[in-house]
């Protein structure tokens, strides 16, 4: 029986993966490094967040940008304290975009409250130690567009910025999120031209979310792949946007295409982002804890992931 193309890619995906295994063995010594995004923990306290990761096993944290006014946001000196108190590093700060900080706005003081609170978060994350700062070019449960020259205005607005980034080292990580939460920049490619035209050095990376890349890539494995060395971080979940394992989100071919462009090489993260379904996921920040439910998704994320991590890892 013929295949379908989804199985055409899944197979080349599957034979670069082997192939690779067996004429570069040192290229898969080192694994994947697992995150975890806290801002879907909602108004759970820092150190029970980190507590919980730690339990689990991680080392990483993806801390909420939660510095929206020059008086809100984790302190950092008490982030310092809890890091060395359990041993936690930070991959990096999970940017959030709303209508009120939007940087392609057509409401000029909307932009401006873009920048100062990418600011902020830039000194903080440099701060902390992290990696990257997620960056949205358009507002998070906006899906309709404001005008023809939103993207314009979001590019040129980013670019501003190009020299902040720079001074503080850290990575702009672009998302691309899918058309029922943004009104432009779906896919990689969408980021690739995006990145293109803000036109700065220091802005180039991306960040992944598989739950987006399955609503509009062609492929997810393939999008990986594409995205290459730019690729920085990449959020998870399941089909569901649920716990992996929980679902038909196809790991193994993810995590093959993973190996395949090196990402378990240097400091590249993997970040579970497990919010469930709808438009909009902001309100699950401003949500109270469920701990036991909490504790669910984080031990069935990695243990789930890192079994099958293994398993292809024994091919």
């Amino acid at each position: 029986m013929k295949k379908q193309n989804f199985q055409i890619y899944n197979e080349k995906i599957r034979e670069q993966f082997m192939k690779l295994k067996e004429s570069s063995p040192e290229n898969f010594q080192e694994r994947l490094k697992l995150s975890w995004s806290n801002w879907g923990f909602g108004l759970e306290t820092l150190e029970d967040s980190i507590f919980r990761l730690k339990e689990a096993g991680l080392q990483y944290i993806e801390l909420h940008g939660n510095h929206y006014g020059k008086d809100l946001g984790y302190n950092i000196e008490q982030t310092l304290y809890l890091l060395n108190k359990y041993d936690m590093r930070v991959s990096g700060v999970c940017g959030m975009y709303s209508s009120e900080n939007d940087l392609s706005s057509n409401i000029p003081q909307k932009r401006q409250e873009a920048i100062n609170y990418i600011k902020r978060e830039l000194e903080f994350t440099n701060a902390v130690g992290g990696e990257y700062l997620l960056v949205v070019p358009g507002a998070v449960g906006r899906p309709e567009p404001y005008d023809e020259t939103e993207f314009d205005r979001s590019a040129q607005t980013l670019r501003s910025l190009g020299d902040f980034f720079k001074k503080y080292d850290i990575k702009a990580a672009i998302e691309p999120v899918r058309a029922a939460e943004v009104s432009f920049n779906h896919t990689i490619s969408d980021v690739k031209n995006y990145i293109e035209a803000v036109n700065h050095q220091a802005i180039k990376h991306i960040n992944g979310d598989i739950y987006h890349m399955q609503s509009e890539e062609s492929h997810i494995g393939k999008a990986i792949i594409d995205a290459g060395d730019q690729l920085v971080n990449l959020h998870l979940a399941d089909s569901n946007r649920g716990a992996l394992g929980e679902g038909f989100m196809d790991i193994d071919t993810i995590i093959m295409a993973l190996y395949i462009i090196k990402y378990n090489q240097g400091n590249k993260f993997l970040t579970p982002e497990p919010l469930g379904p709808g438009g909009d996921p902001y309100p699950a920040m401003n949500a109270k804890p469920d701990k036991n439910r909490l504790d669910h998704l984080v031990k069935q994320t990695v243990s789930y992931f890192k079994e099958r991590e293994e398993e292809l890892l024994k091919l």
